[in-house]
């Protein structure tokens, strides 16, 4: 059994069109602690993706990684190693887009039991493995991440009727024969306040 008093260790990377993630965990072995390999797993990264910036692409690995290896992270205690030195920063941005702000809320989850820890470029090896080695993103792969639908855009029809002119007659003559509509007519065309007509309200009307 592991010892879960002892952390996992998650490395994450990305490169080009590729992300890679790989989890180890540390055990005690000759009273020593070790670390050892559990899983690895790497994808090729969406078209929606290929848009993003290095920073960015880090974060969409980690949100990624998480999803996928949830079952084995979940209530554990574990130290994030990426070799991206903005990307503490970019999780904690104030003002996120709605990209990130869905990747910090995912990490929100995780925060009182997750660390992170930085790794120069040029010895993240056991990362930088995977990212150059593009699985294709599809079924076949465990770690396949379906592509998003193309969005559907919702449209409201409107009707435009044609109401005959006989109608607005009516209406117009029904303000007209009325008294209180009257007056209050004459006061608005005349955008003025005549007591004598304001007076010649009914009660209800002033009110």
């Amino acid at each position: 059994m592991p010892d879960f008093k002892l952390p996992f260790k998650l490395y994450i990377d990305s490169s080009g069109d590729v992300i890679g993630a790989s989890l180890h965990k540390v055990q005690i072995i000759n009273d020593k602690p070790v670390e050892g390999p559990i899983c690895f797993i790497s994808r090729q990264i969406k078209p929606t993706e290929a848009r993003y910036g290095s920073s960015q692409m880090e974060c969409s690995c980690l949100f990624w990684a998480l999803e996928k290896l949830n079952y084995f992270l979940e209530g554990c205690f574990f130290e994030l190693i990426t070799d991206c030195t903005a990307f503490k920063s970019l999780l904690n941005m104030k003002t996120p887009n709605r990209h990130i702000l869905r990747w910090q809320i995912a990490i929100q989850e995780c925060r009182g039991n997750l660390t992170i820890g930085h790794k120069d470029g040029n010895i993240h090896k056991n990362e930088d493995g995977l990212s150059r080695w593009p699985l294709p993103n599809n079924i076949d792969n465990p770690a396949y991440v379906p592509k998003e639908d193309s969005p559907q855009i919702l449209t409201e029809g409107i009707n435009a009727t044609d109401l005959n002119t006989t109608f607005f007659e009516e209406v117009q003559n029904n303000y007209t024969q009325d008294k209180n509509c009257s007056i209050l007519c004459q006061l608005l065309t005349k955008d003025c306040k005549e007591n004598s007509l304001i007076h010649a309200l009914e009660e209800i009307w002033i009110k």
